[in-house]
């Protein structure tokens, strides 16, 4: 028998409608979708009004997205949920180094650059050497891991968005680990910067209370032969927005140290990546 709509079971009369051939994954996360947003609706009781603007905040967020911005991901970002499901994804044993967001600006195919090279074109901000290495779980460093890495400016912008400012690659690099596991070049010490806030999720931050400041981080993605690749930041660890990052993104483990030794003129960050071996079968 049909069922029909009713305001106590508006969710069960939705998912009835779904046919036995739907791909049975598409019905478990739908379905659940379903109930999800009408509980919401119920428990917050919705006014017409209010769903009438979000239809409204959600048309002029798609209206942004172009190939050089999608202001989905960031509202995505700033809820959390970014970071929600790459911690879903991303379970690590302990010890091992954590993920966080990938984040918009990442680049295929950047230089591949010595041990040492200065990585800062621009000639801009603060120097700063960072070195460590890439270990196994057992701390066997993992030669021929590659290190490949990207940050922003001095002023808070990458290269991409500077195209005609920046150098191509300025602030990037890649680098293949020896023997020893060990990596080493030359940057800038990043600074905090603001996501774009000039559009919908600019304004919902506003209306929140809410800054839309990231704390300065470096980036890194790190890949090695038969272990999990690593996406993730280290974070400037006196940075003002670091219990606050507006995109979540700031774990614990991830904080690093930042320091000048007596007698130098530039900062020093050490930091080692931990990896874990792939799953059988698991290729990611």
């Amino acid at each position: 028998m049909a069922e029909f709509f009713t305001e106590d079971r508006s969710a069960e009369a939705v998912n009835a409608r779904m046919g036995e051939d739907a791909n049975p994954r598409l019905r478990q996360v739908m379905a659940s979708l379903v109930q999800h947003l009408h509980a919401f609706a119920k428990e917050v009781e919705l006014t017409q009004k209010e769903w009438d603007t979000a239809i409204a905040f959600l048309t002029a967020t798609g209206q942004l997205c172009s190939a050089e911005r999608q202001e989905f991901i960031l509202l995505s970002d700033t809820l959390g949920f970014s970071m929600l499901v790459d911690a879903i994804n991303n379970r690590r044993p302990p010890g091992a180094t954590e993920n966080t967001v990938f984040g918009p600006f990442y680049v295929e195919g950047a230089p591949i650059r010595a041990m040492g090279d200065n990585i800062s074109l621009d000639g801009k901000g603060e120097s700063c050497i960072f070195e460590g290495r890439v270990l196994d779980l057992d701390g066997t460093p993992l030669e021929g891991a590659c290190v490949d890495v990207w940050c922003d400016n001095a002023d808070g912008f990458y290269d991409v968005q500077q195209p005609d400012i920046q150098p191509k690659w300025n602030n990037r690099g890649r680098f293949v680990t020896g023997p020893d596991g060990s990596y080493r070049y030359r940057g800038v010490k990043p600074v905090s910067y603001p996501i774009p806030d000039d559009g919908p999720v600019g304004q919902m931050l506003a209306h929140l209370g809410r800054h839309p400041y990231r704390p300065a981080h470096m980036h890194f993605k790190v890949t090695a032969p038969g272990h999990e690749t690593i996406i993730t930041h280290t974070f400037v660890g006196d940075d003002p927005y670091l219990a606050d990052d507006t995109v979540f993104g700031v774990k614990e483990t991830l904080v690093a140290p930042f320091e000048r030794a007596e007698g130098e003129t530039a900062w020093r960050s050490v930091f080692n990546f931990v990896m874990v071996p792939l799953a059988e079968g698991a290729a990611r």
